[in-house]
């Protein structure tokens, strides 16, 4: 799983062909760090359809009100640089793979 900030943002998702899902988390976001683990399980069994990438909003609080994240967790799906769906709130593991699914 790719960790993404400010400088690589736009060339590794905006600027990126096909899916691509961020998972906006943040270090005081214990819902987040619940999440972590399955997320990086389903970036490794979906490895050859998406691309999955996180992004720390603690560190990058600018681009991820640029991408209109204003809650946690949230997860975000892109495809060819344009945000398509978002999951967030009470995001659990099986919303996430169920909008994946729905996406591939």
């Amino acid at each position: 799983m790719l960790a993404v900030d400010k400088q690589n943002f736009e060339d590794e998702v905006l600027k990126a062909q096909g899916l691509v899902i961020v998972d906006f988390w943040g270090t005081t976001c214990e819902p987040c760090k619940a999440l972590l683990p399955f997320v990086e399980t389903l970036a490794e069994k979906y490895a050859d359809k998406a691309k999955f990438c996180k992004l720390n909003v603690n560190e990058n609080r600018r681009l991820a009100i640029g991408q209109k994240v204003l809650g946690l967790p949230t997860i975000g799906f892109y495809r060819d640089g344009v945000k398509i769906r978002e999951v967030t709130g009470d995001v659990t593991p099986e919303k996430i793979e169920e909008e994946l699914k729905r996406l591939i």
